[in-house]
């Protein structure tokens, strides 16, 4: 495989002061040139200009496509043997792609899916993130100086589980899988079925990287589209909920200590209680 360069997937929508400072944070905190690929979605807040000029590779659409529509269109054009997949509304602290090369290295196999850590400013459920830490909640009140002072310094282990992004993943397993699942568009829930596709093709690597950091401004896209229902969606494709599947089988934000073995069978009863339950809740809600 190539040594170091990545093929970094970035769907945006009309989110321009973002997009531009995540590029920048890219080509500046990065140890080699990576292939930057944009998908635009619209595209009408001045950003394909902005990419012609930057010389920036990029797919796009006239319309929001959503995320899995658009990681996939825009890695027909990767070049690299990695795939990564980074929101508009990250920036790349230093060390984040060097981090990510030394883990690699050390995996003696090509069926491994890893993620970087994330900066988050407000409190979060997510275990797997560094939180509270307030840089700034956007572009205009970014504070860079004080973090890239701090970052380095925040309390973090490799953990087990990788899902979100930003995350990197061999080209090969992929193409294999098929790259995002587009029944899940716009995207709510896209994320735990790509690695639940990867576990069914045999992947048990699933590894938190904690020195590969990023900081994230917080759902600057998502927050703007209608949500599909992707919990119903992942418990009719797999036959689990998704959180069973986080929580007992990626075993998502545990300390890592090694690839994942595979779990006792699952008795049928159990998804058929499952489904039933969820079925009351959303009744009850309705």
């Amino acid at each position: 495989m190539q040594s170091g360069r990545f093929s970094i997937l970035i769907p945006s929508w009309n989110n321009l002061p973002y997009l531009k400072l995540c590029v920048e944070s890219i080509r500046k905190h990065s140890a080699v040139n990576h292939e930057i690929i944009l998908h635009l979605n619209e595209g009408s807040d001045g950003s394909r200009e902005w990419a012609d000029t930057e010389n920036l590779l990029y797919t796009a659409s006239d319309e929001n496509v959503g995320i899995c529509i658009a990681l996939n269109r825009a890695s027909e054009l990767a070049t690299t043997d990695f795939i990564v997949y980074l929101n508009d509304d990250m920036v790349a602290l230093p060390g984040w792609d060097t981090a990510l090369q030394e883990t690699i290295e050390k995996i003696p196999h090509d069926r491994w899916f890893l993620s970087g850590t994330m900066i988050e400013p407000t409190a979060s459920r997510n275990p797997c993130c560094i939180a509270p830490f307030n840089f700034g909640s956007g572009p205009e009140d970014y504070q860079e100086d004080t973090l890239l002072s701090q970052y380095a310094q925040l309390p973090k282990q490799d953990w087990t589980g990788a899902n979100w992004p930003p995350n990197i993943v061999p080209r090969t397993l992929w193409e294999e899988v098929g790259g995002y699942s587009e029944e899940f568009s716009p995207g709510i829930s896209s994320d735990p079925d790509f690695s639940r596709k990867l576990w069914e093709v045999g992947v048990r690597h699933f590894q938190g990287v904690a020195a590969s950091r990023v900081y994230h401004f917080q759902s600057r896209s998502t927050g703007k589209v209608v949500r599909n229902d992707g919990r119903q969606q992942f418990l009719e494709k797999w036959g689990i909920t998704q959180s069973t599947f986080t929580r007992c089988l990626i075993r998502l934000g545990r300390r890592w200590t090694g690839p994942l073995k595979d779990p006792l069978p699952t008795p049928k009863f159990l998804f058929y209680l499952a489904k039933s339950k969820w079925r009351l809740r959303r009744l009850r809600r309705s």
